[in-house]
C-alpha cells in the first residue's frame, strides 16, 4: 500500500505515491528527461544519480528545461 507524500516542484505543491523514483515522478509530470536539469533540495543533482533518488515527503525540486536557439 502506498502513502501519499507532499513535495514542491518549481514552487508548486504536488503529491505523489511513496515510494516514487525521481525519473518516474518527472515523467508523470510531463517532463522530457533528456531536456531537463534538476535541483534536488537545493543541490544540482547529476543525471547519474536520478534512478537511485527516491522522492521523500517535503522534498523540493526545481526543474529547468533546456532550450536551444540563439
Amino acid at each position: 500500500m502506498s502513502n501519499q507524500i507532499h513535495l514542491q516542484v518549481n514552487g508548486e505543491t504536488r503529491n505523489c505515491a511513496s515510494p516514487t523514483a525521481l525519473p518516474e515522478l518527472l515523467q508523470q509530470l510531463g517532463f522530457n528527461l533528456r531536456l531537463i536539469a534538476v535541483e534536488y533540495n537545493g543541490e544540482i543533482l547529476h543525471r547519474q544519480f536520478w534512478t537511485e533518488t527516491q522522492i521523500k515527503n517535503g522534498d523540493r525540486l526545481e526543474v529547468v528545461t533546456i532550450v536551444g536557439g540563439g
